[in-house]
């Protein structure tokens, strides 16, 4: 029997509801027809905005609600909710109250996934940490699946799983908020400040990190961050093995730095000198790795990784050196301590870009590692005030050595760091915030930024 089989006898001439049509409902609906459900898609933007994909629905027989009201009236046996949703919508809550069914593409494939899955959520690192966990067991042989919040929808693939394998899945706080099943290996990078848009408050955002652990049993692994503190008190909610890594001190058992390696519980792993990604935050990302993996993958295995491994695309990813001057996207860094991570990355002031869509987070703590680690700072977006007074009221802040440009749009951005750009100088878009005040996601706003630095002349 196919492991989809479940989803079929969930949804066959079922009425469903797939809110959304982001990356990883529209392998879905693909799915949902092909299993005989009648479908019905909701969605915040018209036909217009929607364009091709709106033509693709109606070609296959998909009813739509589209607009503001899109999820006023959900007729619907099952619900297919996207992470950007919330679940207490008063649309959805009346729908489950006449017994339609809330679940999402991330749920039923942990459901019905034959794999081992290990999954990483945080505020920060979670996509580095994710993808080095793939490369490990990539290079310890075994059969690797990559996906979920990193990209692609791992639900399509799980007939080609089978119980040797690994499913490697990145995880929002957006996902887990409502999921009611968690994985063999929880990675929790760190938790700080972030998405307080859309959760209502700080408890909120760390209960659904929290979530990722809920539903584990006592054959299951917990790899937590020592030195954050919300990740530390986290320990009491682990069901089972509890494994923390730490890059501020030595832990007897566990993960750390001793004599210049990352070693597990005294054993020496990999030469910190042998990590190919610059940063103390890369360091951490593959102590995670580390203490996610050791069951299945050995010592040489992470040696080789790290010598090779260079970054995730958007992550401090070199763009370009035009006239002596080096270029480099850090799209992904959607919060200010992302954005203070990379610039950690350099051993010189750089060039800054940053700036976007506003999540209501606190930007004060940008303010000394713009004036220490910034030779100008270029803002724009919808957080441009708030980026430009947390550099401004900084008592370090002192205009001979940190310059302060506004631009109307990041094209107009790239343009002055290439006005102002001397020989030897370092460019970083790295905008310590979200991108969709602008750009449907970062890795359009990385686009973006990468075309207009390959423009230049």
């Amino acid at each position: 029997m196919a492991y989809t089989d479940k989803l079929r006898d969930m949804v066959s001439d079922k009425k469903t509801a797939v809110l959304g049509v982001g990356l990883s409902n529209r392998p879905l609906i693909d799915m949902l027809l092909s299993f005989g459900a009648d479908v019905t898609v909701h969605d915040i933007k018209s036909a217009e905005k929607l364009k091709d994909t709106y033509t693709y629905l109606v070609s296959k027989g998909v009813k739509t609600v589209l607009g503001p009201d899109y999820l006023s009236k959900i007729d619907a046996d099952v619900i297919f909710r996207s992470p950007g949703i919330r679940p207490d919508y008063p649309g959805i809550l009346r729908a489950q109250a006449n017994n339609a069914v809330l679940t999402s593409e991330m749920q039923v494939f942990f459901e019905i996934c034959p794999a081992k899955i290990i999954a990483v959520t945080g505020s920060d690192g979670k996509t580095t940490t994710t993808t080095v966990i793939s490369k490990l067991l990539s290079k310890a042989g075994k059969n690797v699946y990559l996906g979920g919040n990193i990209g692609r929808p791992l639900l399509p693939l799980v007939d080609q799983m089978c119980e040797d394998d690994f499913a490697i899945v990145e995880l929002s706080s957006f996902q887990l908020q409502t999921m009611t099943r968690s994985p063999h290996v929880a990675v929790i990078t760190n938790v700080s400040p972030n998405h307080l848009d859309w959760h209502k408050d700080m408890d909120e955002y760390i209960a659904a990190k929290a979530n990722i652990l809920k539903y584990q049993t006592k054959m299951d692994r917990a790899v937590l961050n020592y030195e954050n503190e919300v990740t530390n008190a986290l320990k009491k909610s682990a069901r089972g093995e509890t494994v923390f890594f730490s890059s501020k001190r030595e832990i007897e058992t566990g993960v750390c730095e001793k004599d210049g390696f990352i070693c597990r519980n005294g054993e020496k792993v990999v030469k910190v000198g042998d990590i190919k990604l610059p940063g103390r935050h890369n360091v951490e990302n593959y102590m995670a790795a580390i203490a996610a993996t050791y069951d299945w993958v050995g010592a040489d295995d992470v040696r080789e990784v790290a010598l090779s491994f260079g970054g995730v695309e958007h992550r401090c990813e070199f763009v370009r050196e035009l006239d002596g001057v080096m270029y480099y996207n850090s799209s992904i860094d959607s919060s200010p301590t992302r954005t203070i991570a990379a610039l950690s990355n350099f051993n010189e002031r750089v060039i800054l870009l940053c700036g976007g869509y506003d999540k209501h987070l606190d930007y004060t703590l940008l303010g000394p590692p713009m004036c220490r680690f910034a030779k100008a700072v270029i803002v724009t977006g919808a957080t441009k005030e708030k980026i430009k007074n947390a550099l401004l009221s900084c008592p370090e802040y002192d205009k001979k050595t940190t310059a302060l440009y506004e631009a109307k749009d990041y094209g107009e951005a790239v343009s002055i760091a290439h006005d102002i750009a001397k020989r030897g100088d370092r460019v970083i878009l790295s905008p310590a915030s979200a991108s969709f005040d602008c750009f449907e996601n970062f890795m359009e706003r990385g686009n973006f930024f990468k075309n207009a630095v390959n423009s230049l002349k």
